[in-house]
């Protein structure tokens, strides 16, 4: 599972989904979903439709610092969604909340436009305006790691490449 877009941010109130539902009516196509449902975790905010209907609107994916429902569904749709667990409780619809606003996740401040990146291995969040810097410092170190990994391969030991001392 792996995403990258532009954050779309969404504050949910407690067991309330609706400006999720708002949001994938709003964002952009390869936008990323990011959702703080205001430490309520005792709901299912999320599922198999609002999955299908963010898919035909070309969303990226989901990051909820919440639960959602319908994994395995989801799972099989090969949409990324980033959760904190799953909860079948269904959610209320009075849509209180705000959409494209700052909002914290896991206690990081994340900015509408934000890019946000995940795999398996997690998530991160790059300032709108760092993006271009943060990519020439990626590449720089996949090009140290390739030098790495080629001279691992040539027999030199982890010991030897980072002057380490034995």
């Amino acid at each position: 599972m792996k995403l990258c877009g532009s954050a779309y941010t969404v504050q949910c109130m407690p067991g309330d989904n609706l400006l999720l539902h708002r949001a994938i009516a709003s964002a952009s196509k390869g936008d990323v979903l990011v959702a703080s449902v205001s430490a309520f975790y005792e709901a299912g905010y999320w599922g198999e439709i609002m999955t299908v209907a963010s898919q035909a609107r070309g969303i990226a994916g989901l990051v909820i610092d919440g639960c959602v429902r319908d994994g395995e569904e989801i799972e099989a749709l090969g949409f990324p969604v980033f959760c904190r667990g799953l909860c079948i409780q269904g959610t209320t619809k009075y849509g209180n909340g705000t959409l494209d606003q700052p909002i914290s996740v896991g206690n990081v401040r994340i900015e509408p436009r934000d890019v946000i990146v995940g795999d398996r291995d997690g998530l991160v969040v790059v300032a709108a305006d760092q993006v271009e810097e943060t990519i020439a410092k990626c590449e720089a170190r996949i090009e140290k790691e390739q030098s790495t990994m080629q001279a691992l391969r040539a027999g030199k030991t982890t010991l030897e490449i980072y002057k380490w001392e034995v």
